[in-house]
């Protein structure tokens, strides 16, 4: 390096901007927890982060961006996806974490927000990316059963986890039965015997 070119700028990980984002994504899932979607404003949000409006709109530009980053960040870290060798035990790991996501405050007011439609189109393209990403995500899991032959190649991946987490969604949103502890796996073999059909 020459005497005339600047050192370069050395960014600290994990440093102010990190705990910015940190603070203002845990804040609006409190408040999505709490007031539900509808009610979610980033004036909300940025008084409980403790930082000006400024700041988060400079950081996210819209509401929509900010509730579909904080519920990708939350649904990511809540619902990972596993790699257990085995599409069973991956399906049936993926359903418990989606239940137990789903009996979290947070996770019951985001499965009631998307049971809704609304006339808002930029959130609707906002959950509209939220579940693509989500189906991606989770769509690992049967990719890798594809490769291992454990699935056929033509596997219909996003009707094969709609039908896994439906039925975990409905009773979240209708409460009328609980989820027992054996209907991940049971959830994971019906889905598996009707992929593979007959034989």
């Amino acid at each position: 390096m020459t005497e005339e070119e600047p050192e370069p700028i050395r960014r600290r990980p994990g440093g102010r901007a990190a705990r910015v984002r940190q603070a203002v994504l845990a804040a609006a899932t409190e408040v999505l927890a709490e007031e539900g979607i509808d009610r979610l404003s980033i004036a909300a949000v940025a008084a409980r982060a403790g930082v000006n409006e400024t700041t988060v709109y400079r950081r996210w530009g819209s509401r929509e961006k900010l509730v579909l980053d904080a519920m990708l960040t939350g649904s990511n870290e809540g619902i990972p996806v596993p790699d257990t060798g085995a599409v069973r035990t991956d399906l049936a790991a993926f359903a418990r974490a989606l239940a137990d996501y789903l009996a979290t405050p947070t996770g019951r007011s985001v499965a009631r927000a998307a049971a809704l439609s609304s006339d808002d189109p930029d959130l609707a393209e906002a959950w509209q990316t939220f579940w693509q990403s989500r189906l991606d995500q989770a769509g690992i899991i049967l990719g890798r059963a594809v490769t291992r032959g454990e699935l056929p190649a033509d596997t219909d991946t996003a009707l094969a986890l709609e039908l896994l987490c439906a039925p975990l969604q409905t009773r979240a949103l209708l409460g009328h039965r609980p989820i027992e502890p054996d209907l991940p796996e049971r959830l994971a073999d019906l889905v598996l015997n009707g992929l593979r059909g007959p034989g």
